[in-house]
């Protein structure tokens, strides 16, 4: 059993940062890939950024890349999604998802290669 909890969400205004945490708890996060995925009112769900099981190779959306950084804390079990220079299109419910599978490259898009899914955190940035 793998138990996701997430973290770090809330309203702020344009321009602001925020963290995200994924802690995960019954499995070791260093066994799996782990993207963040967002999804605002009314729209499907996309992929944000990856991160492989190593930490060595990082995937990011276009549309948060330079913004967004995904990284690790292996001895917390958790991975955290930093985002900085926030804007209103960035507004969204945000998931961490785990696969087990060895991915590369466009692969960690897709929801369907994904096992497990946290909750959720709401993310809300306007003036």
């Amino acid at each position: 059993q793998v138990r996701l909890v997430q973290s770090g969400g809330g309203s702020v205004q344009p321009g602001d940062s925020l963290r995200l945490s994924c802690t995960a708890s019954g499995r070791m996060l260093s066994n799996y890939g782990v993207a963040w995925f967002r999804q605002a009112p009314g729209k499907e769900r996309l992929f944000v950024a990856g991160i492989s099981r190593n930490s060595l190779y990082t995937y990011y959306t276009d549309a948060v890349k330079g913004r967004f950084t995904i990284s690790r804390d292996k001895d917390k079990n958790t991975v955290y999604l930093q985002m900085n220079n926030l804007k209103p299109e960035d507004t969204a419910i945000y998931y961490c998802a785990l696969t087990i599978r060895f991915m590369g490259g466009r692969d960690y898009d897709s929801e369907k290669n994904y096992d497990h899914w946290g909750l959720g955190t709401r993310v809300t940035v306007s003036s």
